[in-house]
């Protein structure tokens, strides 16, 4: 909830009433945000439910899906309507997706999408657990995926990203594929990118 009163509503999941209205009790949905070109496929149910709100999404999005409103492309400036509240930067150089990445000042929360995740080891099974495995998607703690790690040619643009990342007080870090880290976020995270940086 932003200091206005509207939602900052990032990478919504499948669209359902109850979940909307769940989402409506906290307050009005004020922006839509698809955080990579990758997390879209609700975004038009969303879109449809809740006209007024605004639509930003990442770079590439609005060519991988003209049928999509998009109000505003996302960079590495924060909007008018969170400037002071979320920081965010483009982690760029990596040819699956540029991510934005998030920083919400006030409760010292990162949100990544898809560059850290982490899925349960039961979440797999047969040669797809193995993959997973092998791809550091089933790791301790969360981890890059390899086929993420592989992908990062601009290596120098993405640690000028995560410069920025890493300079953030993060305390948690929430991602889309992953249990929540709660504690020493910034630790984690100069962990989870030691190889990179």
């Amino acid at each position: 909830r932003l200091a206005d009163g509207k939602l900052f509503v990032w990478s919504p999941v499948k669209f359902s009433e109850a979940l909307a209205k769940s989402i409506e009790d906290l307050g009005p949905i004020g922006y839509l945000i698809a955080p990579n070109h990758l997390h879209h496929l609700y975004l038009a149910d969303w879109i449809n439910a809740f006209p007024g709100a605004e639509v930003c999404a990442a770079p590439g999005l609005r060519k991988k899906r003209p049928d999509l409103r998009i109000d505003a492309e996302l960079n590495d400036i924060p909007m008018p309507g969170w400037s002071g509240q979320i920081e965010q930067v483009l982690v760029r150089g990596n040819l699956i997706t540029t991510e934005v990445v998030f920083f919400h000042l006030e409760s010292g929360t990162v949100l990544f999408t898809d560059l850290l995740q982490q899925f349960p080891a039961d979440w797999f099974t047969g040669w797809r657990k193995l993959i997973a495995r092998l791809d550091l998607m089933i790791s301790p703690e969360p981890a890059v995926p390899r086929k993420f790690r592989m992908a990062f040619r601009d290596r120098k643009a993405a640690r000028q990203s995560l410069v920025t990342v890493l300079g953030w007080s993060a305390e948690k870090v929430v991602m889309a594929h992953g249990a929540p880290v709660d504690h020493d976020g910034a630790a984690f995270l100069r962990r989870a990118f030691g190889w990179l940086v």
